[in-house]
């Protein structure tokens, strides 16, 4: 196999430039699950692959109770020592397919930018288990819009240099794959739209924060970083590079038969 890194450890070299250089998710999510599946403070949250808690903030700047379901050490200290005021944030070493909460114990599911690493099939099961009967799962992730002519160079430096992003890119992921992780006909989808600006140490660390990149101990490191401030100095404007994000909501129910592929 190509991809020998565990899910739960690979991001453990990574986290403080997760934590400084990722984006977080639009505030306007909270206004839409409101509205679309009555998302309210009194709602309990499971943050299953919480990582360092960009999801979660959203959901304890509600008032919500949330669950940080997250198996990589690094990555949950991180999120303990960002909320540690919090007192509705509670922290749990697990995975997706074994939360270790009890049976019908949360309202609403969500995974920030992770459900891809799941073992779906035996999540699901989990999923089933931890929900109240009228749960809801939210998956969300934030995806660059490659539509402008940095997002495409970049795009393309990424695939150059990186150890396994074809092999492991979210986008990897169909649409019809997700939907038949929910009950048929259930699973809604909605986009939002935010941003990122970055001077170039900012742009670094922005590429630094992914778990494909090239290391400082790769062979390719140094020609990495050369590539990348070349694409930075040809698209800079004013000293900064605009990264643009479409944040892809689904939500939806699930039903008790997972169609095989």
């Amino acid at each position: 196999m190509k991809n020998k890194i565990s899910p739960i450890t690979r991001f453990s070299n990574v986290v403080e430039d997760y934590i400084r250089y990722r984006p977080g998710y639009p505030e306007e999510i909270i206004s839409v699950l409101n509205d679309e599946i009555n998302l309210t403070p009194r709602s309990v949250i499971a943050d299953v692959g919480s990582g360092t808690g960009k999801s979660s903030k959203l959901f304890l700047s509600n008032n919500n109770v949330v669950y940080g379901i997250e198996p990589n050490d690094a990555m949950r200290n991180a999120a303990e020592s960002e909320f540690k005021n919090f007192s509705n944030f509670i922290s749990i070493n697990a995975t997706a397919e074994n939360t270790g909460l009890p049976s019908h114990s949360v309202d609403i599911i969500v995974s920030g930018q992770a459900f891809h690493w799941f073992d779906q099939k035996a999540a699901r099961k989990e999923f089933k288990r931890i929900l109240k009967p009228v749960g809801w799962v939210v998956l969300i992730w934030n995806d660059r819009d490659n539509q402008t002519p940095f997002a495409q160079a970049y795009e393309t430096f990424v695939r150059a240099y990186s150890t396994d992003y074809v092999q492991v890119n979210h986008r990897n992921v169909d649409v019809p794959e997700i939907r038949d992780f929910f009950e048929p006909n259930s699973c809604s989808r909605m986009e939002l739209n935010h941003f990122q600006e970055f001077d170039f140490d900012g742009l670094r660390g922005r590429h630094l924060s992914a778990s494909y990149a090239y290391k400082q101990d790769h062979p390719a490191f140094d020609a990495s970083m050369k590539k990348l401030r070349e694409i930075f100095d040809q698209y800079q404007e004013g000293g900064f590079v605009k990264m643009e994000y479409i944040t892809k909501l689904y939500f939806g129910q699930l039903s008790y038969v997972l169609r095989e592929s």
